[in-house]
């Protein structure tokens, strides 16, 4: 049985006209493919309305009333383009995460994926052409609905894709694939045609939203292609797949930006052994994600201080972690105007001069560098916020991104 898997995002459902648009590209696949799985997320912004409403009455995000809230989205979703297909005589059911069902670990908001039942998924298969498979979601071993995080219906359709050895998955969006930075603020910005795991797991982490770092993740180690394409214009848009020698010829791939990170310094800590394992393990038992990490020494080797970022939606649960520790320390200083800038490149792994050029485009823009954070194919910087715009178009250029 050949299965295509498609994903569509919440721009693609937002309109009854855009539901009429997704029907016919699923239309289109079954003339190729005789069964197809769809995977959905909210319509439009209804997650974010669905979160402000559960605020209403309690502001815990983090726990079952939460998930079984905002999942409920991605069931309205499954609803209607199921029920529009059927209208258009394609034999097409909803399905949700807890039918199938997808098991998931029990950290409520940002539940992992453990296994998905594709046995019932075949089986349903063979009684329907169309799944519509709500995202985001699935089933903990307390029979809860788990949400997987934002981008979880990206993860969804990539598991999904993985279980039933699709060999690949296609994620439509409302962009016609990656680019070589944001096209809202490079106007010259190139799409990619292809682009390796490595790449687009660090552009993904480092602020490019077009997928989730977690889909990228699960496509790698079970190597599922993904292909992103607008669901509103009939081009091919950008192939993920393993690394080649191609792509080693490029020395920079894209520059990306994130402007969700804050900055939180620790200043007057005991410069001792163990002290980042207690204020880092502090911030684990939270399920905190930490990112870029600097300290210093003072003079008299004392004292230091700590500077991470972070997730700025997630700081005030940090500052009441850290405050509520036994850690000692003279001040904290949390900064939220602040934005992260990456170069990323396969190439950088074999060429030297990527870091002296980056430097040297943002000096020459009078642009501070607050912190620096690198690994084989990125280097990171963390800027003003004020200064993103011109960072991004400076070394676009610089790196002749759009040649």
């Amino acid at each position: 049985m050949e299965i295509a898997v498609l994903k569509f995002g919440g721009t693609s459902l937002s309109t009854f006209e855009k539901i009429k648009n997704i029907s016919k590209i699923i239309t289109q696949r079954l003339k190729k493919i005789n069964k197809v799985i769809v995977v959905v997320s909210a319509m439009g912004n209804n997650t974010n309305k669905l979160i402000e409403k559960f605020l209403i009455y309690n502001n815990d995000h983090f726990n079952a009333e939460f998930d079984t809230v905002i999942s409920s989205g991605e069931q309205v979703s499954s609803g209607l383009v199921a029920a529009y297909l059927n209208k258009r005589k394609i034999k097409a059911r909803s399905v949700l995460g807890w039918q199938i069902p997808i098991e998931t670990d029990q950290q409520y908001g940002k539940s992992k994926i453990k296994k998905i039942h594709n046995n019932n998924l075949i089986s349903m298969l063979r009684e329907y052409d169309v799944l519509v498979i709500g995202g985001f979601q699935g089933l903990n071993k307390f029979n809860r609905i788990s949400t997987l995080g934002r981008g979880g219906s990206d993860t969804s359709a990539v598991a999904i894709a993985a279980s039933i050895k699709a060999p690949v998955c296609e994620i439509f969006t409302d962009v016609e694939g990656v680019y070589t930075s944001d096209p809202r603020v490079v106007s010259n910005a190139k799409k990619i045609n292809t682009i390796s795991y490595e790449e687009i797991l660090e552009m993904s982490s480092l602020g490019s939203k077009v997928l989730h770092p977690r889909s990228v993740e699960l496509a790698m180690k079970y190597d599922i292609k993904i292909h992103v394409r607008s669901s509103f214009i009939k081009k091919k848009g950008t192939l993920v797949v393993k690394e080649s020698k191609d792509l080693e010829k490029e020395l920079v791939t894209g520059i990306s930006s994130s402007d969700e990170d804050a900055k939180i310094t620790l200043i007057g800590i005991p410069d001792k052994p163990g002290i980042a394992y207690k204020i880092f393990s502090s911030l684990a038992a939270k399920n905190l994600n930490i990112d870029m990490i600097v300290q210093n020494i003072t003079d008299d080797g004392k004292l230091t201080s700590l500077t991470f970022t972070m997730n700025k939606n997630e700081v005030n649960v940090a500052e009441k972690a850290l405050k509520g520790s036994r850690i000692n320390f003279n001040a904290m200083h949390i900064d939220k105007k602040i934005c992260k800038i990456s170069v990323v490149g396969l190439g950088m792994k074999s060429h030297i001069g990527v870091a002296k050029k980056m430097f040297e485009t943002l000096a020459k823009n009078k642009i501070n560098i607050q912190v620096i954070s690198t690994s084989e194919i990125k280097i990171s910087v963390l800027i003003l916020k004020s200064k993103k715009n011109i960072a991004l178009k400076e070394l676009h250029k610089a790196y002749r991104l759009d040649k």
